[in-house]
């Protein structure tokens, strides 16, 4: 271990980047006396889904099926089976932000079809990560220095430096004023959206060796 001092710094970096992808949901829901009638609208339903996102093309990033039940209506008392109840979710990653509200209103116009979303991301691996990594390492660069100067000494070395995390949260849009999507179909309304920046926040804490200061009287 060095017998020379050593400045303790902490590096932080807070932005603010637009979303790559939104991600939102479509549930489709079919109840019948029938179990199998009941089955054959969730289905017929859920195709119906597939092929109104998929006739967006490369806009679509990914749709996957996630969340699907099918339960016997009771009733209050007893087991007498009713009824059936179906539903199946799609989660869809859309990355055009320029077709996403026209597509979410034409999948809420479907019959019995629930839309969630969006929820604007990052992707895991986006540049933002890692440009907001090498901003905390300058910063922390930055801050060891003022003190050295502060101390009229220099930083001689780099003993240790450690990550402290990265992390963005998603975050759902609301309709708001910004980015106008205008349904393809007549008679749906227009839905406008924002794309909700991503907050991207880094921190690294460091070591540096410094030359001795000179105390005064000594």
């Amino acid at each position: 271990m060095t017998d020379r001092p050593i400045v303790v710094v902490r590096g932080e970096v807070v932005r603010e980047v637009p979303p790559e992808i939104a991600r939102f949901t479509a549930t489709v829901s079919a109840r019948d006396r029938d179990r199998r009638a009941a089955l054959a609208r969730l289905a017929e339903r859920a195709e119906a889904v597939r092929a109104l996102i998929d006739g967006y093309g490369d806009a679509i990033e990914r749709r996957e099926t996630g969340q699907l039940w099918v339960r016997p209506e009771l009733k209050r008392s007893g087991e007498k089976v009713t009824g059936y109840a179906a539903s199946a979710t799609t989660t869809v990653t859309v990355t055009d932000f320029g077709v996403l509200g026209e597509l979410m209103l034409r999948l809420a116009d479907q019959d019995q079809t629930t839309v969630a979303g969006p929820w604007w991301e990052l992707r895991p691996d986006s540049p933002a990560y890692r440009e907001a990594r090498r901003a905390a390492v300058g910063a922390a660069f930055d801050r060891a220095r003022e003190y050295a100067e502060a101390l009229d000494v220099e930083v001689s070395a780099l003993i240790q430096l450690s990550d402290t995390g990265t992390g963005a949260q998603p975050m759902m849009a609301l309709a708001g004023h910004g980015m106008a999507y205008r349904a393809a179909d007549a008679g749906l309304p227009e839905l406008e959206l924002d794309p909700r920046p991503q907050t991207v926040q880094t921190a690294v804490e460091a070591r540096f060796e410094i030359t001795p200061p000179r105390i005064p009287g000594r």
